[in-house]
């Protein structure tokens, strides 16, 4: 058995999940210390706790519309330059250094430099915007440039309207590139994002509650904040692959 967490070949047995479950309450048990390790039952406890304060929820909304934004914006940017660099030499090759600076750069030069510009409020949102742009610019880019130049020639020949061509010729070549380049930059936007929360400690974040958590030694609300970040990662990227998914099907 088996159950899928990120794409179609990406699938993780529930047999090996069980197994490091066992081995994560043995440890937790020999180690008797809740103060340096929970066990997997306590943490889910404790989520199960917090999960009926609405202030969870409000710092769990915070987050989300923060970080999902701050994708959203890069993966709509992203696609737009890549469109428009493929057919225009000048702004790929302006766009070039920006994005190799922006893959380089540690992210905790960036938090740090944009916390001297912005708000800590919308740190999480320009930190995963900067995090998904040169992957989804990227990947797309080079999509578009692979298109199949017999279909191109084809649809030129037989006078097939622009619109028919983007549909039928450009999105269909470039999806799997599209998909393969949210798949990564979603996991990532989530990880960069709430370690920006962390350093600049928005108010109502829920990386000011893992900084809390941390502060005050708190280990199960550590556990279970972060036991909710993976399941929001998992979750937003399950749904957002599925509506490309659903586009590749069409057509």
């Amino acid at each position: 058995m088996n159950f899928t967490i990120s794409g179609k070949n990406k699938k993780i047995k529930i047999w090996a999940v069980l197994i490091w479950l066992v081995l994560w309450e043995i440890t937790a048990r020999a180690i008797g210390q809740e103060i340096l390790l929970v066990s997997p039952v306590t943490v889910i406890r404790k989520l199960v706790e917090m999960a009926g304060q609405g202030d969870f929820w409000l710092s769990v909304l915070f987050t989300v519309c923060r970080i999902a934004g701050g994708f959203l914006a890069a993966f709509f940017i992203g696609v737009l330059l890549a469109w428009i660099g493929s057919f225009h030499p000048f702004i790929k090759e302006l766009a070039a250094p920006l994005m190799a600076v922006i893959k380089a750069a540690p992210v905790a030069s960036f938090i740090i430099l944009i916390l001297i510009w912005v708000p800590s409020r919308n740190l999480s949102f320009i930190i995963s915007f900067l995090i998904a742009l040169p992957v989804i610019y990227t990947n797309v880019l080079y999509g578009i440039e692979n298109t199949n130049q017999e279909l191109l020639e084809m649809a030129k020949v037989f006078r097939v309207p622009l619109g028919k061509r983007i549909w039928y010729i450009y999105l269909s070549e470039t999806l799997p590139y599209l998909r393969a380049a949210c798949s990564v930059s979603l996991g990532l936007c989530w990880k960069a994002g709430v370690a920006a929360e962390v350093i600049g400690i928005p108010a109502g974040s829920i990386g000011e509650k893992l900084y809390e958590a941390k502060i005050y030694l708190q280990t199960p609300e550590l556990f279970a904040w972060t036991l909710t970040i993976i399941l929001l990662s998992i979750w937003f990227e399950k749904i957002f692959l599925f509506i490309i998914d659903r586009v590749i099907k069409a057509e």
